[in-house]
């Protein structure tokens, strides 16, 4: 079964030109980053807060 097109990037830089409002694989990754950054530090507040909330 053929790969669409869309689905068929070489390398990172053939996608380049397809990125939404102008962004650069560098700032798509950079803000990938920043985001799972930021969501994993929230997910361990939320444990953390959990665990000191728990009874007993």
């Amino acid at each position: 079964m053929p790969t669409p097109a869309l689905l068929a990037y070489a390398t990172a830089g053939d996608a380049a030109n397809g990125l939404l409002n102008g962004w650069s694989i560098d700032d798509l990754q950079r803000w990938a980053l920043i985001y799972l950054g930021i969501s994993s530090l929230a997910f361990i507040v939320v444990w953390v807060v959990g665990y000191v909330r728990r009874p007993g």
